[in-house]
């Protein structure tokens, strides 16, 4: 093997630094690891969308539809929604858990895409959502639940739900990088989040709420997506329910990630 002298190592040319997309991967797959090293995260994933459908479905069902099969026929769309919504509260809580233990000074410090450690946040709850999902589906159907446009309309159905779940996801990680421990975060967000899923039409239809109340329930962005939900997985979706369902998700996207790089700069 030919040695090399350092004149001639000073010829040789510096590798060209990775690309955004490969910095995203990089801080996606960092995001996988952490479901292999701390298993433990999925029992709250696994466990939490279980109880919330078998619950509603045989406590309220038969009270709210006539029998669990019918109210599980309306219900399941909705506890996707809920489980996506519940699930983003996580990105600031992990990106509030990084900052306390200053990976993020060491990824500021790094030659990289500014926002591809938030990527690897998103490909973490992509994740989530899909675990999840499938989980409640995979019950839901085991229950007597039969989504009627079949296999495209549970495809489009999780599309929907990962640009849900991006879209919310930008919520947390702002509250991620202004709150300083995780646990306030995750208090924070459940106060919020709370409200905009039980006030909407997840679980029953807003007809029989208070006038005041229904008004907020049929404005609610939360209740756009359930029926676009609803309507995807029973192939009557329109397009404008499928737009009015994306109009939140694209306007906190739009919003919030340039707040969330201004944060990330100041910092």
């Amino acid at each position: 093997m030919t040695a090399r002298s350092p004149s001639m190592l000073s010829t040789v040319a510096p590798p060209r630094p990775a690309g955004a997309f490969s910095n995203a991967l990089t801080f996606g797959w960092r995001a996988v690891l952490k479901f292999r090293h701390l298993p433990e995260q999925l029992f709250d994933l696994i466990m939490t969308p279980l109880m919330f459908t078998l619950l509603f479905t045989f406590v309220f069902g038969g009270a709210l539809a006539g029998s669990p099969g019918d109210y599980l026929q309306f219900f399941l769309p909705g506890i996707l929604v809920q489980t996506v919504m519940f699930n983003s509260v996580y990105s600031g809580v992990g990106l509030s858990t990084d900052l306390t233990k200053g990976l993020f000074e060491r990824f500021r410090s790094l030659p990289i895409w500014q926002l591809s450690p938030f990527a690897g946040l998103m490909v973490g709850d992509v994740l989530r959502h899909l675990i999840a999902g499938m989980i409640i589906l995979g019950v839901g159907l085991a229950l007597g639940y039969r989504p009627q446009a079949g296999v495209a309309g549970v495809v489009a159905s999780f599309l929907l739900l990962f640009a849900i779940g991006f879209g919310t996801g930008w919520i947390f990680i702002v509250l991620g990088l202004i709150i300083r421990t995780p646990m306030t975060v995750m208090t924070v967000g459940f106060t919020f989040m709370f409200p905009m899923v039980f006030a909407s039409n997840i679980m029953v239809q807003p007809e029989t709420m208070p006038a005041w109340l229904e008004a907020f329930v049929v404005r609610n962005p939360v209740s756009h997506m359930t029926t676009a939900l609803r309507g995807l997985m029973a192939g009557t979706a329109s397009g404008s329910e499928v737009l009015l369902a994306l109009a939140a998700p694209v306007l906190l996207t739009l919003l919030l990630a340039p707040v969330t790089l201004w944060l990330y700069r100041r910092n």
